[in-house]
């Protein structure tokens, strides 16, 4: 299985795609998942919601227009200047920044934070986790929400396809995709997206002080109260920051 590159290897993936990135058909479901997120964390007008490895701020942005003042961070420049882009043209409450989750300093500063669609967290290479995952739960005065979605190990395992590698060290699925930018050129990028189970979130999780409210099998588009299963590709741990 090929090394998981050092640096910021998604960057150059963000920046072929672009505006494209929005067609791509998991991000159908975003009303439904932010719907969801909402909620299941009892989220209300008003609070101050930090979206962690935001893109270019699909999540972000429908939570600011139901009047959540957010603030995401990325560490594609293209994908923050699409968001702040975004934002602007709906005037929306919502700030974007450049920062790589390894690095993340807030302090009790949200009412909640949320790290969607594997965020920076899911392109780890199953080495900085546990440091990042405090980080992003560090965000939330004591008493916050958490919703944090990665991907199945269970799914990725069941499905594995070919030309697909799973190291069982790491738990990082790697793949070659081919993707298509808003010009319609294609191009194949090399992918390292980090798996896990149920049950290394819950540990994760608790870890860094956080009451688990659940781990949840969910898709895109579909979040949704289930248990963890084989067919689903995706876990979402739902929590609060210990008080």
């Amino acid at each position: 299985m090929p090394s998981v590159p050092d640096g910021p290897w998604f960057n150059e993936v963000a920046a072929f795609l672009g505006r494209a990135y929005l067609r791509n058909a998991f991000t159908m479901g975003t009303e439904q998942e932010v719907e969801f997120v909402v909620d299941v964390l009892g989220l209300q007008p008003g609070m101050r919601v930090l979206d962690v490895g935001c893109g270019p701020g699909r999540h972000a942005l429908a939570l600011a227009r139901r009047g959540m003042e957010v603030t995401g961070v990325d560490l594609s420049t293209d994908f923050v200047e699409l968001a702040r882009a975004a934002a602007a043209a709906e005037q929306l409450p919502a700030q974007f920044t450049v920062a790589d989750v390894r690095d993340l300093t807030f302090d009790s500063e949200f009412d909640a934070v949320v790290c969607l669609c594997q965020g920076g967290f899911g392109l780890l290479g199953g080495h900085d986790e546990p440091a990042v995952f405090s980080r992003i739960v560090a965000g939330v005065h004591p008493g916050g929400g958490i919703a944090l979605s990665a991907f199945s190990a269970y799914f990725a395992l069941r499905f594995l396809e070919a030309g697909e590698t799973f190291d069982p060290a790491t738990g990082v699925l790697h793949e070659t995709s081919i993707v298509r930018n808003d010009s319609g050129e294609e191009r194949a990028f090399e992918l390292w997206t980090t798996c896990f189970t149920a049950r290394e979130l819950e540990l994760l999780a608790r870890g860094a002080d956080v009451d688990v409210q659940g781990v949840y099998g969910v898709a895109p588009g579909k979040y949704e109260v289930a248990r963890p299963d084989l067919d689903r590709p995706e876990l979402l741990l739902v929590g609060h920051r210990r008080a």
